[in-house]
This record gives C-alpha cells, structure tokens and sequence, in this order.
C-alpha cells in the first residue's frame, strides 16, 4: 500500500509535469493543514513522507515533563525513556504517531482538497516559470477557440491569448489553425499564468528574421532598427561588420526566398529591407528610397530634416497615405519634411530674398557682428538656429550675451514669418476673389510634415517588390 502512494505521486507528477520531490512536499503542507484543522493550537506538528517506502508519518515535537497538562506538547518521563533511555527532563522529542489513528474522515478530506489545490498552484508555478524565461521568444500552437476576437491558442503545455490589439489586420483564423506568434509577456493571475502573444510586435518581425537568415542568428548581420506598420508594409535596416558579405541580398536570398517566407507569415505585409549607414543623411536617403534625393538640409539642433526629390517622384517618397514617408522617419529617427525639387528651389530662393545680414540685428554691435561672421554666423537666420554652447565658444561672447542675441535673432525670424503668412494670406483672398464662380484656387503641393501625420490620397505605392536591394 504504501509503495502505491508513491507510484500515484509519481503519476500526478508526470500528468501535471511536476517534479515528485515538489508533489511529496505539496502531500506533507496538506496534510499539515488538515491536522491543524482538528488540532488549531497543535504548532508542534510536522509530516513526513518517506521517499522509499511511501510511509507518511506524523511528528509530534513534545516536552519531556513530570507531570503532563497538555497531551499534544508534553510527554511524561518515564514515557521519555521508553522511547529513548537517554530522555530527561526538559529535553524535546519527536514522537511519530500513526495517521490512521489521529485522523478522522473529515481530516482525510480536507487534506484531499489543500492538496488538489497545491498541486494545482504548483502546475501554475511550474508553467510561469517555464514561460516567463521565454518572454521575446517564438511559439507556435493551434487555435483553441475565439472570445469576442481574441484568440485562445494552445501551446500544448498551456493556453496563451492573442488580444485583438496584437493581431494583424484582416488576418482570420479557425479552430485547428496553426499560428506563430512572439510572447509578449507572462503575466501571473488568480486563474493561473497569463500567456500574453503578439504579431504585430516589431519583435516578432525581428524574431522571424533570424529564423529564416542563418547570418542574423549568428550575428553575422545585424539588425539596427525596424519600422513597421503591421500587415501593411515594414522596412528593416541591415548591416555587416564583415565588407565580404551582403547584408540585403543575404536577408532576401535567392530569387528572394528567404523574405518571401517572411512576408507569407506576415498576410502579405510588404518588407523593404535597407542597408545601414552611420551617416544620417546617408541612412535617411536610403529609407526613402526608390525615391531619389536630390537636396537634403540637416538641422540637428531640432533632429529634423528637409529632403527634395525630383517633381514627378514626390508622390512615391510619401507613398501611400504618406506610409512610406511615415517609417522612413520613424527607421532613421529623424523628422522629415519632405518637398519637391520646384518647391524646395522656390523655398531657398525666399529665403535666400528676406535673409537679413547679422549686423542689423537690433543689439548685435559691430565687434560682436564681425566675431559672429568669423563663426559663419553671417545671417540674423543662421544666428535663430545656432545654439547657446556654439554661441558661447566664440570669443568675447559670454552666456549672456549669447542668450540675448538668440533671442532676438528668434524674435526676429518669428515677425518674418507672421510678415510672411499675412501676405500669403492676402494674395491668396485676393485670388479667390478674382476667380469665377465654381473655380478653386490652385494650391501648392507640399508634404506635410511626416512626424506626425503624412497624407497624399493620390501617392502611389513605391515599389511593386515586396523587397528591394537600395543601391548605395
């Protein structure tokens, strides 16, 4: 009998894929708690199951005494030295007691139910740290069932949710489907382990990566940064330490295989995958590509920049609803503004009309003037851009100094531009009101800027590959 309480453990420990050593200790808490259940004083009580045998014992911790008051913690002398000839007073022993005989049947049950309860919180332990060490890792299962759009998904050794917010777009599933997804996180709770998955992670594209191209899992190429609008279109940046080896043509493979299998994952999702530059201006022309970039203005102080493409390519760099525009900011970490050739031209040349020379500043003197000049500070524009650190490293401009001939140089720039929107303004009344009924007045096409929000209803999708090699 007793050889088959440690077979039944063992049993239940293979089912719920726990050690038996946790299961035994569970047996011995339950047990605990049943006999403080008939005994609520009794803190002098311990249970043992005998790995070898299968025995459960229970251990009572008593005082040896002359004369005993309280049976549960006390036990005679002369009962003592029965059990140990050594026994003397005052000393503590473990007396072990049959647990047939001090247990009735309702003590059994509820040390039936402490430990199906315990087993079951160790099954959830067992599984939470199982999974927590798998965060930002790949999975795969079946669909178990859909609950108001979310999909239950059965990992074999648990269940994990795929909320709506982490699923791509139009993507449908059934039950029985096998899917893939990234584990975003283990969250513990009252019903057990929240498996938490995602496929619409940047992780996960990340992830897929380097299971379909050997070179990113050796960490022969790496991946610098994604932007991805998930079921849609992503961009990846790729590079290489090691001149020898392509990272684009490596990511997309022959006759763009590898990628391929990238994309069918993925519901079609269209990937452009770049090659990295430390150069940002570099980087940034590359994330915009197919479209060519003909002039680019860095202003670093603000991480912005203003790019021009050729006229009839504007459509194309802002891409669809200004998509490619959008992870072309969001890849290099730049503010993009982006403008045709004419434009950005007719741009620079007001500019170029209204720059004033920063002599004629109000408070800049002509020593201060000439020290300005000597920077390349020539215009009252440049002076609104600089800042303070640049300002105050040419000689004989102090903190002060330099924060008072920026703000007035800001100020300035800031009337200019009032001055100048009123004006636009004017013409533009004046021209509507010229113009016949049922006539519009023509607009200037210009990107908007696409940290924000880049829309050209009309703009074409840029390339018809799912990936393309940008040439450098």
């Amino acid at each position: 009998m007793a050889y088959d309480i440690i077979e039944a453990l063992a049993l239940i420990a293979r089912e719920k894929n726990i050690d038996l050593d946790t299961v035994i200790t569970k047996v011995e808490e339950s047990l605990l708690a049943a006999a403080k259940k008939r005994y609520p004083e009794a803190e002098n009580l311990t249970f043992k199951v005998n790995r070898k045998s299968g025995e459960i014992v229970m251990i009572a911790l008593k005082k040896v005494v002359e004369t005993v008051t309280d049976s549960l913690t006390e036990i005679k002398l002369d009962e003592a030295k029965e059990i140990d000839e050594t026994a003397e007073l005052g000393d503590e022993m473990e007396i072990f007691l049959e647990v047939d005989e001090e247990f009735g049947r309702n003590a059994i049950l509820t040390a039936k139910q402490v430990l199906i309860q315990k087993v079951r919180e160790a099954e959830r332990d067992k599984i939470y740290d199982e999974y927590i060490t798998r965060v930002g890792q790949l999975v795969s299962g079946s669909v178990q069932q859909i609950d108001k759009g979310n999909i239950i998904v059965n990992l074999g050794k648990a269940e994990a949710i795929l909320p709506i917010k982490e699923q791509i777009p139009r993507e449908k599933y059934r039950q029985g489907d096998r899917i893939r997804a990234f584990i975003l996180d283990v969250q513990k709770s009252f019903s057990g382990p929240q498996i938490i998955l995602s496929r619409v992670s940047e992780d996960f594209l990340r992830c897929l990566f380097e299971l379909e191209v050997p070179e990113i899992f050796e960490r022969v190429i790496e991946i610098k940064a994604i932007a991805r609008e998930p079921g849609e279109r992503a961009k990846v940046a790729v590079y290489s330490a090691d001149e020898r080896i392509d990272p684009v043509g490596a990511c997309v493979g022959i006759k763009g295989v590898r990628v391929q299998s990238i994309v069918r994952e993925l519901n079609n999702e269209r990937i452009d995958i770049i090659p990295y530059s430390s150069n940002d201006e570099l980087f940034v022309t590359r994330s915009l590509a197919p479209a060519k970039v003909v002039q680019i203005d860095v202003f670093e102080n603000e991480r912005a920049m203003t790019v021009a493409v050729d006229d009839d390519k504007l459509s194309l760099a802002i891409g669809k609803a200004g998509q490619n525009a959008r992870l072309a900011s969001k890849l290099s970490g730049w503010k993009i503004n982006i403008m045709s050739e004419s434009d950005y031209n007719e741009m620079k040349h007001r500019e170029a009309e209204e720059m004033v020379p920063v002599g004629q500043l109000e408070g800049v003197g002509e020593k201060t003037a000439e020290r300005l000049m000597e920077a390349d500070i020539i215009t009252v524009q440049q002076l609104a851009k600089s800042n303070l650190e640049q300002l105050m490293k040419i000689d004989g401009i102090g903190q002060k100094t330099a924060e008072n001939i920026k703000e007035r140089a800001e100020n300035f720039v800031a009337e200019l531009e009032v001055k100048r929107n009123e004006d636009k303004q004017i013409q533009q009344d004046a021209e509507a009101e010229g113009e016949p009924e049922g006539e519009s007045t023509e607009a200037d096409a210009k990107a908007p800027d696409v940290s924000d929000t880049v829309s050209s209803p009309d703009a074409a999708d840029d390339s018809d590959m799912v990936a393309e090699k940008t040439e450098e």
